[in-house]
């Protein structure tokens, strides 16, 4: 896709690519999000339960009923596994708390594109083409916020790697070109320049104004909660 632009409309300026209007089209230029619905891609199979969910092999009992009782000694061991498990998670929150609060200083990648980790994620990285969820507050550089997924309650769902962004969230998302990859879970700043924006362009220009005007260099706050 050679133009960068977005479905911008007031209220709504999503990182998506923006259609080229045909001349004296009579179809609307900004095109709506279409949002994936959960049960998407999913066969009648997948969505049904094959039976009780089974229980991890250190709890079975040694006959053949999965389900048996455990001796005490396995039902201590398993309570403590589990105070361990929320005892690392929550260290884990706090440590993120705390490392949002600290300055974030960019790194600037050879393609224009700055990024800091606030939080590196627990989770798996997202592989191209893979649909994925994330929420986002983007702001011009003079710090004016243009749009943000929190305020309208959803994050933004949609595949990375394969265009249906600007190509900032792409790279600033998957990595590459001396960028890591998120990881599921992670907080991430970034500032992209024009080129891996919205260029010359701009966009939700209406009336000789515009949401995002020509030549903006933008700022995302990026939460990548994982794959859809």
């Amino acid at each position: 896709m050679n133009s960068l632009a977005a479905s911008i409309s007031p209220g709504k300026c999503l990182p998506r690519p923006l259609r080229q209007a045909k001349p004296n089209s009579a179809e609307p230029v900004i095109r709506s999000v279409r949002e994936v619905p959960p049960s998407a891609g999913k066969s009648p199979a997948q969505s049904t339960h094959a039976g009780p969910p089974q229980l991890p092999p250190f709890l079975r009992a040694h006959g053949s009923d999965p389900t048996a009782a455990y001796s005490r000694r396995e039902a201590i061991g398993f309570g403590m596994g589990v105070g361990l498990f929320d005892f690392v998670l929550s260290g884990w929150l706090w440590q993120s708390e705390a490392a949002e609060q600290r300055p974030c200083e960019l790194k600037v990648a050879p393609s224009g594109l700055a990024y800091c980790d606030k939080v590196v994620g627990y989770g798996a990285e997202a592989a191209k083409g893979q649909l994925i969820k994330a929420h986002y507050v983007g702001k011009l550089e003079n710090g004016k916020v243009f749009d943000s997924s929190y305020n309208r309650g959803k994050p933004l769902t949609f595949r990375v790697g394969v265009g249906e962004v600007i190509k900032g969230w792409d790279e600033g998302i998957l990595g590459g070109e001396g960028v890591p990859p998120m990881l599921a879970g992670g907080k991430r700043i970034l500032k992209l320049p024009p080129e891996l924006g919205y260029g010359m362009r701009g966009a939700g220009c209406r009336g000789g104004s515009c949401i995002i005007p020509p030549n903006s260099v933008l700022l995302f706050d990026v939460e990548y909660i994982g794959k859809a």
